[in-house]
């Protein structure tokens, strides 16, 4: 299997733009093929970039070309490889990645409130997610000298910031992945 490069023909031939719904079918091929184990993580980053960038259907088409739909004997064989690719850490990034940009905002409140923000189950809480995976009185978010702060208050499930889970307390900003439990948002300042 040749890698698709820029400078290949197809890359750089004029057509039809493309859709977003083209490049979305080409993301979606190039997830399943990461997940059955189809694609390296290099490979499946690199195609990625490439579908992002891409500015005509004729450019999609190589990304995906080797990775059609395999016959019976290969759907059984990937279908095992996929089960336990889904079961590794490295499939969980790429789905938290790849949800990213798809999480709902949580916006962060104007700074000129000094009181800390109280997220949690509790209804005294000034955000409260009614989530069995939310503690009651979770975390808390600060504004501290134009700096926001997460502080997990002791929760069951943990907190995670873009990922890692929080001990104690963290800076967060404008675009960072927060999660109270399984709960999970996007900071976004509007």
């Amino acid at each position: 299997m040749r890698p698709v490069r820029p400078t290949d023909s197809a890359w750089s031939a004029g057509g039809a733009r493309s859709t977003d719904r083209e490049r979305d079918r080409v993301l979606k091929a190039l997830q399943e093929g990461v997940a059955q184990g189809r694609l390296s993580q290099n490979t499946f980053v690199h195609r990625m970039e490439l579908a992002l960038a891409a500015r005509h259907s004729d450019q999609l088409a190589p990304l995906v070309a080797d990775l059609r739909s395999p016959g019976r004997l290969s759907r059984l064989a990937l279908g095992a490889a996929g089960a336990v690719a889904s079961v590794s850490d490295l499939s969980g990034q790429m789905r938290r990645a790849w949800r990213g940009g798809r999480l709902p905002k949580l916006l962060l409140p104007p700074p000129v409130l000094a009181a800390p923000l109280r997220i949690g189950r509790d209804p005294t809480n000034g955000l409260r997610l009614s989530h069995d995976t939310v503690s009651r009185v979770h975390a808390e978010l600060s504004h501290h000298g134009g700096t926001w702060i997460l502080r997990d208050l002791g929760s069951s499930n943990g907190t995670t910031v873009n990922g890692r889970r929080l001990v104690g307390a963290t800076t967060v900003r404008d675009g960072d992945q927060v999660g109270f439990g399984r709960m999970m948002f996007r900071l976004a300042t509007h």
